[in-house]
């Protein structure tokens, strides 16, 4: 049968394909690698809190690392976004949320 070896490629691809990139819903929107402070803003509102990080000891700092905390409350987890130059370079849960969601939709 000519099926088995298309379903056979298929299911390869599936395990040698990888993700370089991340979506983050945001109510009935969504943010992804890439997307600059202002849109994650517009589409997910202000963050549960803010951080900034120098990753130099020294005055100077060339780059920022910014990690915006969402509380998506006690169903669902809190979440951290976090900004490199500006722009979205990663999403992580942080363990479970408390109290009441400050997502959208959520």
């Amino acid at each position: 049968m000519k099926i088995f070896p298309i379903l056979f490629i298929s299911v390869s691809m599936i395990f040698f394909c990888r993700a370089d990139g991340f979506s983050f819903r945001c109510g009935s929107g969504l943010v992804t690698t890439g997307d600059l402070k202002i849109q994650v803003l517009e589409t997910c509102g202000q963050p549960s809190s803010k951080e900034v990080i120098c990753p130099r000891i020294t005055s100077a700092c060339p780059s920022t690392i910014e990690i915006w905390h969402y509380n998506c409350g006690s169903n669902d987890f809190l979440y951290g976004l976090t900004f490199e130059n500006g722009k979205l370079s990663r999403e992580e849960n942080e363990g479970r949320g408390s109290g009441k969601s400050n997502c959208p939709g959520k």
